[in-house]
């Protein structure tokens, strides 16, 4: 393993063959809006800002990350930046309640124009890089909603079009109607599905990947703590947790032998799988922006990915990575 001792550089990636260069990893804006316990806003516009003092370019978000909050944080972050220079990731479609919760995804046509319109308003801009459902909506067929973004493609209002948590099958009738990017899905040491089908057609069609959830959650190299989602995720949950945070002891113990952080390494792991694929790592501090910049000066050599998948083979953690009836949502979990 090799890690740039002088400034540290970003790695530059494409979204897929038809999408735009990105630099890797991207930051993932959720966790700035609550998911995962308070964040003050004056913080996490200092986050955005040393993400993009960096050289970071992508930026991903969702219109429903605190209900709007996140994009409005973003837009607060980029006032005085340069458009140009970032690039836009927004999910869309997912519905919840003034509770916080979830009751279900829209994708339908008509639905998109309506949340890309609200969304361009929060975040004070013309046009989102790459717009994507967060979701399949069971009754909508994906090209229908494939479709409807295509059309805000060829009016200037979006430049790329992305999926997010779909199957197969999904994905080749999405690409059948209109290019297609890039697929966001979890893909870390704990959760590795994804290469059964999802990676291989992705890769058959020139579709990238923007992994998110690499760092599981926060149970690699994370503090401790179960608030916000956590609370309800199966694998922070009793003999789960146990098990899984004794996994994550391994990926410790592997990092400090190699004088990086646990994250550093499991970012490091992601990237190595393939350059069509892209980390967006969860950042809610500056210290953890800090140390997503350093991950991307890693470099493992095969012997390093071997012995971490013996530490950590496949299917190795406990508990699904979303609670039941948020797995049963899921496009790309079903067989």
């Amino acid at each position: 393993m090799t890690t740039q001792s002088e400034k540290n550089r970003l790695a530059t990636r494409r979204l897929g063959r038809t999408g735009p260069a990105v630099t890797s990893p991207g930051l993932g804006c959720m966790g700035l809006s609550g998911s995962y316990g308070p964040v003050d806003e004056r913080e996490g516009v200092r986050v955005v800002h040393a993400y993009l003092d960096a050289g970071g370019t992508l930026l991903d978000t969702g219109d429903f990350y605190g209900s709007g909050h996140n994009e409005l944080l973003i837009r607060r972050a980029l006032e005085e930046r340069d458009r140009d220079d970032v690039v836009l990731s927004v999910k869309f479609g997912a519905l919840a309640g003034p509770d916080g919760v979830m009751t279900g995804f829209d994708g339908r046509p008509a639905a998109v124009g309506n949340f890309l319109a609200y969304t361009l308003r929060r975040l004070g801009t013309e046009y989102v890089d790459v717009y994507r459902p967060a979701r399949l909506d069971p009754s909508v067929p994906i090209e229908e909603t494939v479709g409807a973004i295509a059309e805000w493609v060829e009016k200037g209002y979006v430049r790329h079009i992305g999926l997010s948590e779909v199957g197969a099958e999904t994905i080749r009738r999405a690409a059948a109607v209109a290019p297609i990017c890039d697929v966001q899905i979890e893909y870390s040491l704990f959760s590795r599905g994804v290469e059964d089908e999802i990676l291989p057609v992705c890769r058959e069609l020139g579709i990238g990947v923007t992994a998110y959830g690499v760092l599981s959650r926060g149970l690699i190299g994370g503090r401790g703590g179960v608030a916000g989602f956590r609370a309800l995720s199966p694998r922070f949950q009793g003999e789960n947790l146990v098990h899984n945070t004794a996994l994550a002891g391994r990926v410790k113990e592997l990092a400090e032998a190699r004088g990086v952080s646990a994250a550093q390494l499991a970012i490091a792991w992601v990237g190595a799988q393939g350059d069509d694929i892209v980390p967006v790592v969860g950042s809610r501090t500056l210290e953890q922006v800090g140390t997503m910049i350093d991950a991307a000066g890693i470099t493992l050599t095969a012997e390093e990915l071997a012995e971490i998948e013996a530490a950590v083979p496949r299917d190795a953690a406990k508990g699904d990575r979303y609670p039941a009836h948020l797995m049963a949502s899921l496009d790309s979990e079903r067989r």
